[in-house]
């Protein structure tokens, strides 16, 4: 299943202001499902893609966000330690002479001005330039409320040419390459699972 809009949410650098991918026709998933590149697909396949995505760069990296920074309730508590478990999972599972996984925090959403350091951790306002310095070809973002997720998104879109995942505890964002909806700790889990199958079977980055 497909949607009905020939538009597709791909890797930039597409425009100093690119459009919502929403206003471009593209969907959201229902709950079950996930999408890659504004086409629903199964939850399965998002996961299985993300997981490839990640075994693929040479900076894969997570954005965790406050919802799974601060444990304000056992929930977020558990989803921070599957994150952990992902990010251990990735770092074991990738070729670390030509590759090197990530995890950049996002601990809160005031604007670090006038000066921001792109390696301790990513400000949502200029998301563009953590992933310039860091050269991340391929991120993650969990545990980011909604509507911060969706303006680094677009700008992340819009400026760089990285790959971008959202596992969103709601109902998924437009504006990822590829995006899982209602994200619990076991769904987290679940993509560490994928990672850990398909090591050895992805192919990784051309080293130079």
């Amino acid at each position: 299943m497909t949607t009905s809009t020939s538009y597709r949410v791909m890797p930039g650098p597409e425009h100093f202001l690119p459009p919502s991918a929403a206003s471009m026709g593209i969907r959201l998933p229902d709950p079950g499902q996930g999408h890659i590149h504004g086409s629903i697909v199964s939850e399965e396949e998002a996961l299985e893609e993300a997981a490839r995505q990640f075994l693929s760069a040479k900076v894969p990296t997570i954005f965790p966000g406050p919802l799974v920074l601060w444990a304000w309730n056992d929930k977020a508590a558990k989803k921070a330690k599957a994150v952990r478990h992902l990010y251990e999972t990735i770092k074991e599972c990738v070729d670390s002479s030509c590759q090197q996984a990530m995890l950049i925090p996002m601990p809160d959403y005031r604007p670090k001005y006038p000066k921001i350091n792109p390696e301790i951790e990513i400000n949502p306002n200029h998301p563009n330039l953590t992933i310039w310095h860091n050269k991340i070809d391929a991120c993650m973002f969990v545990g980011v409320h909604c509507h911060q997720a969706n303006l680094s998104l677009k700008i992340i879109r819009g400026g760089t040419n990285c790959y971008t995942i959202a596992m969103c505890a709601q109902a998924g964002h437009e504006d990822a390459m590829l995006s899982v909806r209602d994200a619990t700790a076991d769904k987290i889990i679940r993509l560490a699972d994928w990672v850990k199958k398909l090591k050895g079977s992805v192919a990784p980055p051309a080293k130079h």
